[in-house]
């Protein structure tokens, strides 16, 4: 991924573990949750799972999530919210940017290099 909507700052925070290729992202971490700036390649489909509460907004890019049974599409600006252990799912079919919010202080480890 060579270009950024994310500035050096950013970049600057520990880099999160994530599972997926073609992901990454950076953690800005709290005493009980935890911030995560994501940059998207076109991956398709993220399996469907669950943890604790997320809030996102779209940076910039596209993403079909669909949470609780019922697909949207996201897009630069709109944000969206999945209430803890609500089984959910994303496709990414272009590059997106996203900040995501959990209410789950240990969503992503940091990755070790």
């Amino acid at each position: 991924m060579t270009e950024s909507y994310f500035p050096e700052m950013i970049k600057k925070l520990p880099e999160a573990d994530i599972p997926f290729e073609g992901v990454r992202g950076w953690i800005a971490q709290g005493k009980d949750q935890q911030v995560a700036f994501m940059e998207i390649e076109p991956i398709g489909m993220v399996d469907p799972h669950s943890h604790g509460a997320q809030w996102g907004i779209v940076v910039e890019g596209e993403m079909d999530l669909t949470s609780g049974g019922i697909t949207k599409t996201y897009k630069k600006g709109d944000s969206y919210f999945i209430p803890a252990d609500v089984v959910h799912s994303a496709n990414f079919k272009r590059r997106t940017w996203v900040i995501d919010y959990f209410d789950d202080v240990n969503r992503y480890k940091v990755h070790e290099i």
